[in-house]
Formats: structure tokens, sequence, C-alpha cells
């Protein structure tokens, strides 16, 4: 078959001839489009170019955080109590994230986190980023990484650590996953351990990593180490004699505080419920409360001593002076003050020795409300504690004028005000500091405390000789004693507060006083808060664990033994009085 051919130089519209003006446009609008996208380039780079810089910087550019290193926590001897160490902390670009059911379950099981949570962050409304979990351990980390799983990515931060575990959790506190002071020392002194984070400017492709730096770097200033006044070996001590004894008394919980008479500093600060700040799931707030600082209880009996202190000071008793608390009964105002015993004739020496609620309310009805008001506000009570630390509490003690008679007498022997365990430790500073009571310290202190007199040196070593005898042979403190140091010190038992009345059979039992008796060097209060087991005394159930903490203390101080008093321990102390 023959190919029809196509004649192209006969057609028609190749013999048209073009007209001149239209390639003439054709070329002038070439050459127009060519310098007006040449002129928007120039406006968008060089000339108005601030907009187009900032969204580049937007979406490339990056200002990296350089987490500052947070300072240390230490002991007075030097040793750890809280330090930062590297740790991962897990994240992932959720568009991006291979959808490797097995790998993702590996993942999760690694995290040790529900599958369902792990779903559920991948699946987040941001694309770009999601944090999986913070803070994991490098180990754990090694094992992500080898899953090679797409899109799962780590980035370096600061893990908080405490080797002295639930011993000084209290004191200590802790930090959240920001690294942010939440509790304790952490949160009191965060100004001070958290430093200052740096910066840096970098460009980052669309998986996060850093092409190059911008600009100059501004290092991070590392927070600065902090040393406390806490003895970690001592408050271990404490910490564990003080949970032996909640437990041996089936009590709902307790405290102790250890002093030094010539620094104010707190040795030791325990509690019991406690718990582990390395591990905080599940907290309950009766584990997180520092009760010897937070809660505040009427002080029974271990108030005695300071209602004659005061009468001392102001010349309406002596030691010797005859206190008559025959038959054991006294009506004040319509209300009657009982005592367990009917002690008769007692010395003011002896009221102290015996406990005596109406020694102690004769004694105080020798002076007007406002002198008693005067010391006991002298000696802290009342007052917000000048320490460095969160949540440490007033007290309760009302303005004098609005006392009643019946009231004022309750006082004498601590009911009708309130106070923390750790202002009744301070206020006892003034009878072993000759009679000044000094400003106490978490902090380690370079010298001597200042102190402020509130009884004179001769009356305050009347207080402590009265001390000695309470805990002596005859006194409601002996199973306070220790081997090879003399004690002083007032046991108290308080009835528990329910509503406008007093709870059956809820008490708590209380110890302070201090050791050696002639020269004092440390102050011990303790206090077991609803002690179950049959005992409830002060003298049987929290003198026993001052006796321990005293001995040991003073072994590790280096304090040599006071062998001009002999321990007098026996097993059925004197009962006190309410």
């Amino acid at each position: 078959m023959r190919s029809r051919s196509v004649q192209y130089a006969s057609s028609p519209l190749l013999a048209s001839k073009t007209p001149v003006w239209r390639s003439k446009f054709i070329v002038a609008a070439l050459a127009l489009g060519f310098f007006g996208l040449a002129g928007r380039a120039a406006y968008v780079q060089v000339i108005d170019n601030d907009f187009f810089l900032r969204q580049g910087e937007v979406r490339l550019e990056r200002t990296l955080e350089l987490p500052a290193n947070r300072g240390r926590i230490l002991d007075r001897n030097g040793f750890i109590l809280a330090s930062s160490v590297p740790a991962a902390s897990v994240w992932a670009i959720p568009e991006d994230v291979e959808r490797d059911a097995a790998k993702l379950g590996q993942l999760a099981r690694l995290l040790d986190m529900p599958q369902a949570e792990l779903d559920r962050k991948l699946a987040n409304e941001d694309k770009t980023f999601v944090w999986i979990k913070r803070q994991v351990d490098e180990e754990v980390w090694k094992k992500i990484a080898a899953l090679d799983i797409k899109g799962i990515y780590q980035r370096k931060e600061y893990k908080r650590q405490y080797p002295e575990g639930e011993a000084v959790a209290h004191m200590v506190g802790f930090t959240n996953v920001e690294d942010k002071g939440q509790e304790g020392v952490e949160l009191a002194f965060e100004r001070d351990l958290a430093g200052k984070a740096g910066s840096r400017r970098v460009i980052k492709d669309r998986l996060g990593r850093v092409v190059e730096g911008v600009g100059e770097d501004v290092p991070p200033i590392d927070g600065r180490d902090l040393q406390l006044s806490i003895d970690s070996k001592v408050q271990f001590f404490a910490y564990q004699k003080l949970r032996d004894a909640v437990v041996a008394n089936k009590a709902r919980a307790g405290s102790v505080v250890v002093l030094d008479t010539a620094t104010g500093e707190v040795l030791a600060l325990a509690n019991y419920p406690s718990y582990d700040p390395n591990r905080r799931q599940n907290l309950s707030g009766e584990q997180l409360r520092n009760r010897a600082l937070t809660d505040t209880f009427e002080p029974g009996s271990t108030m005695k001593p300071i209602t004659i202190a005061t009468a001392l000071e102001l010349g309406r008793v002596k030691p010797s002076t005859i206190i008559d608390t025959t038959p054991g009964r006294y009506t004040v105002t319509g209300a009657t003050i009982t005592d367990t015993h009917n002690y008769g004739v007692l010395t003011v020496e002896g009221v102290i020795q015996k406990s005596s609620n109406i020694g102690a309310t004769k004694i105080s009805q020798r002076l007007s409300a406002q002198e008693m008001w005067n010391s006991f506000t002298a000696l802290g009570f009342g007052q917000k504690p000048q320490l460095q630390f969160p949540g440490a509490v007033t007290g309760r003690v009302r303005p004098w004028k609005s006392w009643r008679p019946i009231e004022q007498a309750t006082m004498s022997y601590g009911y009708g005000l309130s106070a923390s365990l750790f202002q009744m430790a301070r206020s006892y500073t003034a009878f072993a500091h000759e009679g000044s009571v000094i400003p106490a310290t978490i902090l380690k202190s370079a010298g001597p405390a200042i102190g402020t007199p509130v009884f004179t040196p001769d009356n305050a070593a009347e207080v402590r000789h009265m001390l000695w005898l309470a805990a002596g042979p005859g006194g409601t403190g002996q199973r306070a004693q220790t081997v090879g140091y003399s004690i002083g010190g007032k046991s108290g038992t308080a009835r528990k507060q329910a509503g406008k009345g007093y709870a059956s059979g809820k008490y708590r039992a209380w110890f302070t006083g201090m050791a050696p008796i002639d020269k004092p060097r440390i102050i011990v209060a303790v206090m077991i808060d609803e002690p179950g087991a049959g005992a409830y005394y002060g003298g049987a159930v929290a003198g026993p664990v001052f006796g321990e903490v005293v001995q040991q203390t003073l072994r590790m101080m280096g304090v040599p033994p006071d062998l001009s008093v002999q321990p007098q321990i026996v097993a059925n102390p004197v009962e006190e009085s309410f």
C-alpha cells in the first residue's frame, strides 16, 4: 500500500507571514518576567529579608538549652546525700515511628510501660515531637537503641540520686523530672543548687539532628554544692532506732531531732514512716510529712521544766521550796487537775522528778499570765522557727490577756498550747547553753552560736539538775538512761485531741533531754505518735530511743564518757502525770 505523503511546504499556515510585533512582544515579556523575578529575589534576599529570615529560623534554627549541673548536697563530713548523674530521656517523632508491633512491644516492656500508654503517646496530636519516658537508666537506653526503631531518639538529661535513701528523705527532699526542687533542702535552696542554664543556637534538620552551630554559645553556670549540718551516720542511726520503736510499739508514726548545743546545728532530723526519694511511686501524705517540723502537738509534761525555770528566774520559788500536792487532786475554777499518784509534799525538784501536774499548777499560780507568756515566746513557742526549711510551723500560744485561770494552769504542764518537736528541742537549748536559747541551723556552722539570754546560768544549771533527777531513780525517765554518759531529760505523755475534747486511748509520748548533764553537748527530742502495744508513757516509749541515740551520737562525736554519774536503768519506771 502506498503511503500518503503530506506536502508541508504547501501548508497555508507556513505560507503566512508572522507579524514582527508578535516576536518582539514575546521577547519583551520574557525579559520583563526575568527582571521581575530578579527584582523579587533582590527584595526578598537583600532589601526586606527580615520576615523570611525569621521564618527560616523558625523552621531550621533552634535554641538548645545547655542544662547546668545541679549542685550536690553533702553532710557535715562531706558524704554525698544528693547528686546528679546523666540519664537518657526517650522521645519520638510520631509520624516517623516504625510501626513494627514486635519492636514496639519490646520497647514498652523495656520502659516498664503498658502498651496502650505507648500507643497513646505515639498517637499524639503533635506529629513532630513527644516525650516517651524521661530519665531512664543508661542500660535501658542501650537496649532500646539496639532495637533500632525508626523515629525513636534520646536526649541526655540529669537525674538526681539519693544514696542515703529513706533515712534522710525528709531533710534532703527530692526534685521533679525537670530537676526542680519539690521538697526539703532541694526546694529550700533551689536557687543555689540549680545554677543557671546556658544556651546554644544551632540549625537542625527535620530529624532533630544538629547540622551546624550559629553564633556564640552561652555556657551554663553549675549550681553550688551545699553542706548541711546533718551527720549522715547519726541520722541513719537515729532513723533506725526510731523506726524500730514505732514498729515495736505498734505506733502510727514518730520523729527524732538531735541538736548540737554549742552551734545550734541540726545533727539529725528523722521521721517514720518515710520514703525512698529514688523511688517515689504511689507516695502518701503520711510518708511525705516532715512531722518534726510541720506537725504541732500539745507537749505535755516536757513543758514543766520551762514553767519552773520561769518561776526560779523571777524569784518566786527555789529548788527546795515545798509544794503540797496532797491528796493528788486539785480544783481550779471548777475543773479538777489530777496526778497519777498522791505524791504528798514535794520540793520543786520533786515536782519535776515525779512529774506532778498539781505541783506545776501551784507553781504557775505564783506567776502572772504575762510572765509565763513572755517566757514561752522568748523560747520560740508560738513563732515560726528561723530555719531555712519549707513548711516549718509556728505552733500556738494564745495572747496572755485571754488566758483563764484553768488555761494558765494547764499550760504549766503542757496542755492548751501546741509546738512542734523541733521547737521543743530548741527551747531546751536554754538549759544546755547557760540560760541562752540559740538559733538552729541545718547548714554546717563555722563557729559557736550566739544565744539570746532567757534564764541566768545558775538557774539553767538548777533545771539541768532537776532533769537529771527526773531521769534517775524515782523519776519518770529512767528508761532513757545510757551507759557511760550522764543524762537529764523530761518525759511527756499527752492525750490526743479529737474535736473539742480528747480521744480515748490515744496518746503522744515525748522525751526531751540532754547529755552529758554537767556540760551538755547534744539535745535529743523524741516523739512517738499513738503507741498501741500497751505502753504509752513518754518515759517507757520515747525514753529508750533517747538513750540509744544519745549514747551512739556522743561516741560518734568523740565526746569522752562522763563517769561521774552512773546510769540507773530500771524495768518499771515511775508513771508520769498527764
